[in-house]
């Protein structure tokens, strides 16, 4: 290579990180962005015990107590759906609530009963039912 193709070659690759940084910015991070859930091992016993009597299970939105809510809790599995959803938004409803969404206030915050840690661990574990 010459000196001429090696100097457009690194000024591509500086041009493609420049823009891929002012996405970032611009629109946030994506959908299951690295760094921000937690471990999803330990997040499946905070599942088990504050969420799976809403949201089932298996994360379908048929557990017991979910039965009689109206509207239904979330299906975890839809995967199309899922996946839309940055980590920031999932934090922040487990964190504040439905309401601090737009969405159903029936589901409730959790940031009075769960730590920081538990709540993106909690996030990790949700994700993994749509992949």
């Amino acid at each position: 290579m010459s000196k001429g193709s090696i100097s457009k070659f690194v000024m591509t690759i500086a041009v493609a990180v420049a823009v891929a940084i002012a996405v970032q910015f611009a629109f946030g991070p994506v959908a299951g962005a690295a760094g921000l859930l937690g471990d999803a091992a330990k997040g499946q016993t905070v599942y088990k015990t504050y969420c799976m009597p809403c949201h089932g299970e298996k994360g379908l939105g048929d557990g017991p107590a979910g039965a009689a809510l109206n509207p239904k809790p979330r299906n975890f599995t839809d995967g199309a759906y899922m996946k839309g959803l940055t980590d920031e938004y999932m934090i922040k409803v487990i964190t504040e609530g439905g309401s601090a969404v737009g969405k159903t206030p029936l589901m409730a915050p959790w940031k009075g009963t769960l730590k920081d840690q538990e709540i993106k661990d909690v996030a990790a574990y949700v994700r993994a039912f749509a992949k």
